[in-house]
């Protein structure tokens, strides 16, 4: 475990590299000196799985336009696969909370709506698409829904829909995934078999991923290193690494040295919201 200051170091090879990174959403808040985010300082290296935590307002969210080039920093410097982030990345692939599938769309059509949108494969799309088919069916079928590639989203149970959300933010093969809260409104058994599909379509590909989540189980299942935020303005105010061995299963997750890591995690966290408190007060 490691305080903020001690998030990075120079010199170290960083896949995603966050250097001293503020946000204020507007010139009057920024003129203002009111920002939603400060003083970030983080490295992601090749290959790693990190989770963002933290109470209610902390910035999670913000933190995830930042890294996808949706909102630029304020001050600072963000940096992906070694270069200065200056708009939304073409490497990269999300999913949310909801699933957002088109409702006119089959599930192979709304898996592969970014290859209509994102370079090269846009205008490599009609020459290419029976390969590129072949890609959305097989992906589809390593996540469990082979055989509902013409089913509409309405068809489809709302894990079923992640899955497909999920196959969509792969289909470009992205260097990156980020992840906003993506199982949040399943239930517990679904919930805990898409973080095993999660695992090891990442174990397989080597993507990077940035996981924003409320769930501690999850954040210490999945991923690598966990970095817990403050209440707003946002500034990450624990790293922690999670050392438990890989590949990680369920029962993982009932071990005195799982519920350790979770219990730290909550205790951190609920002395933030407790201190958001008293400052309201």
């Amino acid at each position: 475990m490691t305080t903020a200051d001690e998030t990075s170091q120079p010199g170290d090879p960083a896949f995603v590299d966050f250097r001293d990174v503020w946000l204020a959403y507007n010139d009057e808040l920024l003129a203002e000196g009111k920002f939603a985010v400060e003083a970030i300082d983080l490295k992601v290296t090749a290959g790693e799985f990190i989770a963002i935590v933290g109470p209610s307002g902390c910035g999670k969210s913000t933190f995830m336009k930042l890294a996808t080039g949706l909102k630029p920093p304020s001050r600072g410097e963000i940096r992906v696969a070694g270069k200065t982030v200056h708009g939304p990345l073409k490497i990269s692939g999300m999913a949310f909370q909801s699933a957002s599938l088109l409702p006119w769309r089959t599930t192979l059509q709304n898996v592969m709506l970014p290859l209509e949108i994102v370079e090269p494969y846009r205008s490599e799309l009609k020459t290419r698409r029976p390969e590129f088919e072949a890609r959305a069916r097989a992906l589809l079928a390593r996540v469990g829904l082979g055989g509902y590639e013409d089913k509409f989203p309405w068809q489809l149970s709302g894990g079923m829909q992640q899955r497909a959300s999920i196959c969509r933010a792969l289909i470009h093969e992205p260097q990156l995934l980020l992840l906003d809260e993506p199982f949040g409104a399943l239930d517990a058994f679904t919930r805990e078999e898409l973080w095993c599909m999660l695992r090891d379509l990442q174990a397989e590909r080597g993507f990077n991923v940035i996981l924003v989540t409320h769930d501690l189980r999850e954040s210490v299942f999945l991923a690598d290193t966990i970095y817990v935020m403050s209440k707003s303005p946002g500034r990450i105010v624990l790293r922690r690494e999670v050392d438990l061995p890989r590949p990680r299963d369920l029962d993982v997750t009932y071990t005195p040295a799982f519920g350790e890591i979770v219990h730290e995690l909550r205790g951190h966290i609920g002395a933030l919201k407790k201190q958001g408190m008293e400052i309201a007060q």
